[in-house]
């Protein structure tokens, strides 16, 4: 048995000098931007911004309606509740809970959703 050689260990830190040249030929990959869309003109910052701020508005107003209109919930069952003497005012208390809120729900929904599509038709001009 004799001594053989161990090769010589060494530490990489960075690639081996003969890649930067390569790197330097290659041509440097743009940032990805938005997907265009066929006969779509880009949108410019401020007509995306103005949008944001329609939809906020649009959605701070659905919003305020909604807790309004079913923050006003406990005040009509306060009212009915002075009435439960009545034989019909459970009823009432779950006609006002469980029938009451989803017409107001739903027409708040189609609501918003028109207006978004709305405010994005009018940047986009569709």
């Amino acid at each position: 048995m004799g001594a053989e050689s161990v090769p010589r260990r060494e530490v990489v830190t960075a690639r081996p000098p003969t890649d930067r040249a390569d790197r330097a030929a290659r041509p440097r990959p743009r940032p990805a931007g938005p997907p265009r869309r066929a006969g779509h003109a880009p949108v410019s910052d401020s007509a995306v911004t103005g949008l944001m701020r329609r939809q906020m508005r649009a959605a701070l107003t659905t919003t305020a309606l909604l807790a309004l209109s079913l923050g006003l919930l406990p005040l009509t069952l306060r009212l009915l509740g002075r009435t439960g003497t009545r034989p019909d005012a459970p009823l009432a208390v779950w006609l006002v809970l469980g029938v009451a809120p989803y017409p107001a729900l739903l027409a708040a929904g189609i609501w918003y959703v028109r207006r978004a599509e709305r405010n994005e038709g009018d940047v986009t001009g569709r």
